[in-house]
């Protein structure tokens, strides 16, 4: 009977934090639709500012640098956490020595350096160097939707893995009764 109501408190401790978690997601969604419409408000304000054909996807770069990147990892708990961090100028098959053998090099000569990768371009400089600052908006509100999106891929997989536990937890207790059930039954057959 003691086991049954540990089980029962567990069960409401958990009830508890994915009602939290489920807040916080609808939260974030609402934050995200809001950065979204944001933007494109701020996009089109932009467009109409600088000409319709001024900003569209004649603009783009022909080689697109990613100027950030979302990072997962599995936490101690096995959940895996997302977060966005700015993309450097080398990824991490880049970082490393260049040649697979040792050089031996005679005098003071010095070799010319293998040219690096340039960080990645800041997109606005693509419609031009006096852009409108609705564009600059537009620009800020996708990146913090990006942010917002990652925190809502981290509360997704939180929730996920509590409806799980609570599944567990459930059936735990109903084998429980079940088992508490039993000898009452067959105490009432004989």
């Amino acid at each position: 009977m003691a086991e049954a109501r540990g089980l029962r408190e567990a069960m409401d401790a958990l009830l508890l934090q994915l009602f939290r978690d489920l807040e916080d997601l609808e939260a974030k969604r609402g934050a995200l639709n809001a950065r979204v419409e944001e933007g494109w408000f701020s996009l089109s304000k932009a467009r109409y500012a600088m000409g319709a054909k001024a900003v569209g996807p004649l603009q783009y770069a022909a080689r697109m640098e990613p100027q950030v990147r979302v990072s997962t990892c599995e936490a101690q708990d096995g959940l895996h956490k997302f977060w966005v961090v700015k993309a450097s100028s080398q990824t991490p098959e880049e970082v490393g020595p260049r040649d697979a053998a040792l050089r031996r090099r005679k005098g003071v000569s010095s070799a010319p350096e293998p040219p690096s990768s340039p960080a990645p371009q800041d997109p606005l400089n693509w419609f031009g160097i006096l852009v409108p600052h609705s564009l600059r908006l537009a620009q800020a509100s996708f990146r913090e939707g990006l942010q917002l999106a990652a925190d809502m891929a981290s509360l997704q997989t939180r929730i996920d893995r509590g409806q799980s536990q609570l599944r567990e937890l459930q059936e735990k207790l109903r084998h429980q009764e079940l088992r508490a059930a039993q000898p009452e039954t067959a105490a009432a057959g004989q």
